[in-house]
C-alpha cells in the first residue's frame, strides 16, 4: 500500500504498524489500515485483540515499535501537536477534577489545545449533547450516562475533525446507547470522521459504513458493512413439521437439509442474494414426500454470526 498516495483521501493511514511491549508481548502485528474522511469505521475484536493499543498509537499515547501513522497526511510522531489537534478521543473513563463543573471542564479542555475562548461553541456543544441543564453541576454528581456525554463534549471541545470512541456505550442502558448512536450520526453529517471500537456487534451493524476485525494484533478483515453482510451473510429457512421425522427422506438427501428440534424442523441454508435460492423446488419436493408443514420462517445471519465465524476460522 502506498501510504503517501492514500493520504489525499484518508483521514488516518497506517502502514506496517508493530507494537511490542517491554514484556515481549506483541500487541500489534504489521497493521495496514486506511480510514476514509467522513466515514464511521467500526473496529471489532475480542478483549486483548489490540483495539485500544491501536487507538493509542494513532493518538500519540502509545509509542509504536515500527511502522508509520499519518493523520490528515501528517506523521503522528514528527508532527505530534498538529495531528493531536485534529483528533478527539473519548476514553472509557472520565478523568479530571470530580468537583469541577461540566462547563468548566469542557472549557478547560478546549484551552489545553490552544483554542481561543468560544462560549457560543461550548454552549451549542452542551445543548447538542443534552448537557446544557447540567452545565453548573459538578462531575461527581452526574449519572453514568451523563458522564459519558461529558467525555464526548471534552473530546469535541477543540473541534477535531477525527473522533475516536473507545467502547462508547459499554455499560450504558439501551436508551442512552440509542442516543449515542444519534449523536455519532449527527457528527458524521457535520463532516467528522468517526472511529469506534466496540464489543456490541449491533452497534457496528447499526452505525458503521465499514468494519474492520482485529484478532491477536492483526487486522484480519476490512470491508464495507453492506458488502460484508452480502458476501458472508446467509439465510436459514426453517420448515416446521406437523409430525417429527427420524431422518431426512432419501428423496430429499441431496437438497442440503438438516433435521433440528427433535425432528420437528427441517433447516435449509441459502444465499439470499442469489437469483435462484432453490426454495420453490425445495418446498415442492417436501410436499411430494407427503410431509405436512406446520409453519415456515427465515433467519438472516447477523454480523455477530459472521464475526464469530471469522474468529473461529482463525483459531
Amino acid at each position: 500500500m502506498n501510504i503517501h498516495a492514500a493520504t489525499a483521501t484518508a483521514a488516518v493511514s497506517i502502514s506496517r504498524l508493530d507494537k511490542v511491549y517491554d514484556t515481549g508481548f506483541q500487541a500489534l502485528k504489521a497493521v495496514d489500515l486506511e480510514i476514509r474522511k467522513g466515514e464511521i469505521f467500526a473496529l471489532l475484536g475480542p478483549n486483548g485483540a489490540g483495539k485500544t493499543t491501536l487507538i493509542g498509537t494513532v493518538c500519540g499515547l502509545v509509542n509504536p515499535t515500527s511502522g508509520e501513522i499519518r493523520v490528515g497526511g501528517y506523521d503522528v510522531i514528527k508532527d505530534f501537536r498538529k495531528t493531536r489537534a485534529m483528533i478527539g478521543l473519548v476514553p472509557q473513563e472520565l478523568t479530571g477534577d470530580r468537583f469541577e463543573t461540566v462547563w468548566a471542564t469542557v472549557k478547560y479542555t478546549r484551552g489545553l489545545f490552544g483554542k481561543p475562548q468560544d462560549d457560543t461553541y461550548i454552549e451549542k456543544l452542551l445543548r447538542d449533547l443534552s448537557l446544557w441543564d447540567k452545565r453548573n453541576d459538578k462531575l461527581i454528581t452526574l449519572s453514568g450516562g451523563m458522564k459519558r456525554r461529558v467525555l464526548i463534549a471534552k473530546a469535541l471541545a477543540h473541534q477535531p475533525s477525527i473522533l475516536f470512541l473507545d467502547e462508547p456505550t459499554a455499560g450504558v442502558d439501551v436508551e442512552l446507547r440509542k442516543d449515542m448512536w444519534e449523536i455519532v450520526r449527527r457528527l458524521r453529517e457535520n463532516g467528522v470522521t468517526i472511529i469506534l471500537t466496540t464489543h456490541y456487534i449491533e452497534e457496528a451493524e447499526e452505525m458503521a459504513d465499514r468494519i474492520g476485525v482485529i484478532s491477536r494484533g492483526e487486522i484480519i478483515l476490512v470491508e464495507e458493512k453492506n458488502e460484508l453482510m452480502r458476501k458472508l451473510g446467509k439465510k436459514d429457512l426453517s420448515v416446521q413439521l406437523q409430525e417429527p421425522l427420524e431422518t431426512v427422506p432419501s428423496a430429499l438427501a441431496d437438497l442440503g437439509l438438516n433435521l433440528a428440534n427433535g425432528g420437528t424442523e427441517l433447516v435449509y441454508s441459502y444465499d439470499s442474494q442469489s437469483e435462484r435460492t432453490g426454495i420453490a423446488s425445495l418446498m415442492a419436493a417436501i410436499s411430494a414426500e407427503g410431509i405436512r408443514i406446520k409453519d415456515v420462517s427465515t433467519h438472516q445471519s447477523s454480523l455477530e454470526d459472521i464475526f464469530i465465524g471469522l474468529l473461529k476460522d482463525r483459531s
